[in-house]
């Protein structure tokens, strides 16, 4: 598949998904800036109740998927899943995060590494 070609399989089921979402995660620099960027949305949130200012959500916006992005382009050297899968990207972001709140995500990580990445689905 030539670099930028979008795959043409699609992923039919969030079950199928998840592995292949943590596939795509396997750099832990590009983790760690998902995670900056999801507890810089969680902040900005918090900022946006309590002023009522809207640009506070457009800060939440370009923190979280600017430095997630950077992760990808930058380190993982792939494409974001959010442009194919914006959903289950979404709801894999947080559940990714809270499986590294909570000292899980290792494992799953493990057992991911052989896995095809979603390009080459």
């Amino acid at each position: 598949m030539s670099a930028g070609a979008e795959n043409k399989y699609r992923i039919q089921s969030y079950e199928e998904f998840w592995p292949i979402y943590l596939r795509e995660h396997l750099n832990p620099i590009s983790r760690a800036l998902h995670y900056i960027g999801s507890s810089w949305a969680i902040l900005c949130l918090v900022l946006l109740f309590a002023s009522g200012n809207l640009l506070w959500l457009l800060a939440a916006l370009v923190g979280a998927y600017g430095l997630a992005w950077i992760g990808h382009f930058g380190f993982e050297k792939n494409r974001p899943a959010t442009f194919q899968y914006p959903l289950w990207s979404f709801v894999s972001d947080w559940r990714m995060f809270g499986r590294f709140l909570t000292g899980r995500l290792a494992r799953d990580l493990d057992t991911v590494r052989d896995l095809p990445a979603l390009k080459d689905l």
